[in-house]
Order: structure tokens, then C-alpha cells, then sequence
């Protein structure tokens, strides 16, 4: 069974059709699980209402609590339900649903971990200024460069874990907690020496609602890459 996992802040313009294009994937063991951090603008309320009409899971948070925090309380739920593989992506349609199928299919095939890339060809961004573009090259390039990823595209959240590879991840040990949790959970598991396939996709930056990435998150995502370098560094001393 196929668990895909959505944290949303405010995204009542995208949450309706996003759900509504997910589930009309022919996919047939398929549950969505939404974890909402108390959105001012009632999007959890939009997703009660479709709760009868899918297979659709409702945590509700209290207050902002950080897009790692959601996916670990996420990818917890689905092992402890039985998912055998287990996707994240963005719920503001960066991440087009119709690209779910490829994903799934190369973790079908025995592939660990597929990753939606925007960096190997094929992939594209489409709708950012240069000056993202120049920031987010630099900041891939930096963290290959220190950690050693194979990976090219180590920030992309668009991805299907198979349950085997997530189980072997210490999840309530992972520091970071904004868009470096997607670099962590990348080292953690090309360190455990696991298959990785980047799935070419086409990134549309968002039509509706705000970009959730503040300079804090960028701040976060260099620390990160230190501490990782430190700390196996000393390990392997």
C-alpha cells in the first residue's frame, strides 16, 4: 500500500484539487495522510469535509511545529499501519500528481528511494527568478561537495521511500526540523549504502497561497550540513 504523506500550512487555494488529483490516480491501494499545523485559513476544515469521500487521514497540530517534525509524524504512522512504501511531496502542486505513477513505479522495481529531480535531464524548474535559481545551485553544490552526496538534486521533497530503507532510519534522532530535513534524511540514507533513483520532473513553483521558505530555513540548511560533516566525522576517527 502506497502512504503519501502531506504536511500543510494555509493551503486551502491548492488542497481541494491537489487531493482530488491524487485520488483519481490509478492507483488502487493508496491512502493520503495530511498533517496541518493549525492553519489560520482552514485548510484542515476543507480536508474533513473529503474525508468521506477518500481514503484520507486528518492529523491536526497545534500550532507551526516544522515540515520535519510533520514527515516523521507521518512516515511513523504509515510504518506503524503497514505501508509499503511511503511518498512525500509538497501540497502546493510544485509537485505534480501525475508524476506520483513514475515514482512509485521505480520503487516497485527494487530502487530504495525514487527522488522527484529537478536536477538531472529531463527536469526542470519553472516560474524562479535567477537569483533562487543561483541560491539553490549553490547551496546543492555546497552540501555535495561537503557531506559527499551522490545525489544532484539533495533538497528536492518529492519522494517515495520503500518501508524497508525508512525502517532503518533512527527517525525520533533527526535534528533538523525545515527544508534541511530533506538533506538529512538524503546522507542518512546514502550512508546506509541503499538504491537511489532520480525520476526527471518538471518543478512548478506555486500559482496559489505563499512560499513557506524563510531565511531561517537557509540558516538551517548550511548548519545542518556542518553538524552532519562533525559528527560522522568524529565517528569514523
Amino acid at each position: 500500500m502506497l502512504y503519501i504523506i502531506l504536511p500543510t500550512y494555509n493551503e486551502k487555494e491548492n488542497i481541494r484539487d491537489l487531493l482530488a488529483a491524487i485520488f483519481s490516480l490509478p492507483i488502487a491501494d493508496l491512502k493520503v495522510v495530511v498533517i496541518d499545523d493549525n492553519s489560520p485559513d482552514g485548510t484542515a476544515e476543507i480536508v474533513k469535509q473529503m474525508q468521506a469521500q477518500y481514503n484520507l487521514d486528518l492529523i491536526e497540530r497545534p500550532s507551526k511545529l516544522g515540515l520535519g517534525s510533520a514527515y516523521v509524524m507521518g512516515f511513523k504512522k504509515a510504518l506503524a499501519e503497514g505501508a509499503k512504501f511511503i511518498m512525500e511531496m509538497d501540497a502546493d502542486f510544485s509537485h505534480q500528481p501525475s508524476d506520483i505513477p513514475r515514482l512509485l513505479a521505480a520503487v516497485e522495481r527494487g530502487v530504495d528511494l525514487a527522488i522527484g529531480s529537478r536536477r538531472v535531464r529531463g527536469g526542470k524548474i519553472i516560474g524562479w527568478n535567477w537569483w533562487r535559481l543561483f541560491m539553490s545551485w549553490g547551496a546543492m553544490t555546497f552540501s555535495r561537495l561537503v557531506l559527499g552526496l551522490k545525489t544532484k538534486d539533495v533538497t528536492a521533497g518529492f519522494r517515495c521511500y520503500r518501508r524497508e530503507v525508512l525502517e532503518q532510519i533512527p527517525l525520533s534522532e533527526l535534528k533538523s526540523n525545515g527544508y534541511s530535513f530533506q538533506e538529512e534524511m538524503l546522507f542518512l540514507v546514502e550512508k546506509l549504502g541503499a538504491k537511489i533513483q532520480e525520476v526527471p520532473v518538471v518543478f512548478n513553483d506555486r500559482q496559489k497561497g505563499k512560499s513557506k521558505l524563510s531565511k531561517k530555513d537557509i540558516i538551517d540548511f548550511f548548519l545542518i550540513v556542518f553538524k552532519l560533516r562533525w559528527k560522522y566525522a568524529k565517528r569514523n576517527n
